[in-house]
């Protein structure tokens, strides 16, 4: 099972993700800003986003909001930059 291991913040909302196989990454917040929904609203202020923290090997935020290590290791992996 494929967890993430570190982050770091790269600014503009992208996020440099260090997965368990030893890859990394960028999570590309904006792009996934652009969808609609009631846990989102808080991430498009970027001081909230950048409070995101793994938990369990996820990206996670504050409101409860949980990303799943294994589809953002597809999509970097695929070069979609999540």
């Amino acid at each position: 099972m494929i967890k993430i291991t570190d982050t770091r913040y790269l600014g503009d909302f992208r996020v440099e993700l260090r997965f368990s196989d030893g890859s990394v990454g960028t999570f590309d917040g904006q792009a996934f800003l652009r969808r609609e929904g009631p846990l989102l609203e808080p991430l498009r202020d970027e001081a909230y986003f950048r409070r995101l923290f793994i938990d369990a090997g996820a990206l996670c935020w504050p409101n409860g909001l949980e990303l799943s290590p294994a589809r953002l290791h597809e999509l970097c992996s695929a070069g979609k930059a999540a």
